[in-house]
């Protein structure tokens, strides 16, 4: 037990879609796809329950992770404050699922998917330590998390993104990152990883050098969200033309 929480890393590092890391997204994937048959299962009372469970799970996975930073002394302003994408999405994710606010729906459901996937299939963080130590699975569950909550809302639920909202967040994540570059340089540190590519292995490494693989990140993000996007576009365009030919 007390290896599991070490903040010594392990011998082996996590090893990228090996056998343990694979199960933990079957498990997720699996969770997903069962959402299709349980949305016409579930009353509302159980899918509120479900919603916010999932939500206060996601908020303890967040909170748990500060408070190991703070037990081992390497909590600091340069790496461990909530400035990364998914760290500020954790916290509107939650909000979202406790409150239905479709607006704060739509970021979770357009960054929290896009920038949690990212980490989920190839994770900067704790990916120095293998499963099952603490610092990996709360890497994994936390990002897991923030793509189940999302797909919960939408497919068992009913919400879902607009075109407007598509626009609107794509133009505020980017003022955001304009924010964080300039924090990055006044204090040091890398939030976004727009100062340098994180050191593990990550699909940035396919990318150019700094600063160059910036503008591919813009690029990346808005196709991203796009295809978050094209299941509704098809949804609509279909509804559209079912109705004029009704």
């Amino acid at each position: 037990m007390a290896d599991f929480f070490s903040v010594d890393v392990t011998e082996v590092p996590l090893q990228l879609f090996g056998p343990k890391h694979l199960a933990v997204i079957v498990i997720f994937m699996l969770t997903w796809l069962s959402f299709f048959y349980f949305r016409n299962v579930w009353n509302e009372k159980q899918k509120n329950t479900i919603r916010m469970t999932l939500a206060i799970l996601l908020a303890v996975s967040e909170i748990s992770i500060h408070v190991w930073w703070a037990y081992w002394g390497i909590w600091n302003i340069q790496t461990t404050l909530p400035l990364h994408l998914c760290s500020v999405m954790v916290w509107v994710t939650v909000y979202a699922a406790l409150t239905k606010n479709r607006n704060t729906y739509e970021f979770a459901y357009f960054l929290g998917i896009a920038g949690a996937l990212q980490a989920f299939l190839t994770p900067a963080d704790g990916a120095m330590y293998d499963i099952p130590h603490f610092r990996i699975m709360q890497t994994l569950v936390a990002h897991g998390l923030l793509i189940t909550i999302p797909i919960f809302m939408t497919v068992v639920e009913g919400f879902r993104p607009t075109l407007s909202s598509f626009k609107r967040i794509f133009i505020w994540t980017n003022i955001y990152m304009v924010a964080i570059f300039f924090l990055n340089r006044a204090i040091g540190s890398n939030y976004l990883f727009i100062a340098e590519k994180p050191p593990s292995p990550t699909l940035m490494d396919a990318l150019s050098p700094w600063p160059w693989y910036i503008p591919q990140l813009e690029i990346l993000a808005f196709i991203m969200l796009f295809i978050l996007y094209i299941p509704f576009l098809i949804k609509d365009k279909f509804f559209t033309a079912k109705v004029q030919t009704t």
